[in-house]
């Protein structure tokens, strides 16, 4: 008499296939997100360089934190930089920078400086104990050698005196 247990090996192997099958998805799924936004934290160490009548270059570094439980590469910045609401230059960077998980980072940033608008901003800056900077542009951001553009707005308020 056959009591069909022939079969049950069949069915086994099948919903065990099927179980690997959504285990390897649901992995390979979670491991494809995007990465999460950088938290802007702060600018630091600024300095201004080659100061002539017709051009300058503003240096400093942008403090960011990497939420994410992986590691990125930074590969290029382009945005432009404002200070209360006025244009203060531009920055278009190719770079290569190791982004480490779930630390704060350093990103090194030379403007380009914008002289009709550096005496404007520079007077506001006198007056004022603090200034609104704006970045807005992209970052390309990426791991593996897989990179993807992210927009970039960030506005923070800093603490800034000529008199130091």
């Amino acid at each position: 008499m056959y009591c069909g247990n022939s079969i049950f090996p069949y069915f086994r192997t099948m919903k065990t296939k099927s179980s690997i099958c959504i285990l390897l998805l649901l992995i390979f799924a979670t491991s494809c997100q995007s990465p999460k936004d950088l938290e802007f934290r702060n600018v630091q160490n600024i300095t201004l360089d080659n100061l002539s009548f017709n051009d300058a270059t503003l240096k400093m570094e942008l403090v960011y934190y990497n939420p994410n439980n992986y590691g990125l590469e930074l590969n290029r910045t382009d945005f432009d930089i404002y200070v209360n609401e006025n244009l203060l230059g531009h920055s278009l960077q190719d770079l290569q920078l190791k982004i480490p998980s779930r630390k704060e980072f350093t990103v090194p940033v030379q403007v380009n400086l914008d002289m009709k608008n550096l005496l404007k901003n520079g007077i506001t800056a006198l007056f004022n104990k603090e200034v609104k900077v704006r970045l807005i542009g992209k970052a390309r951001l990426g791991k593996a050698g897989v990179y993807k553009n992210f927009n970039v707005d960030y506005t923070t308020i800093q603490n800034f005196s000529m008199f130091k």
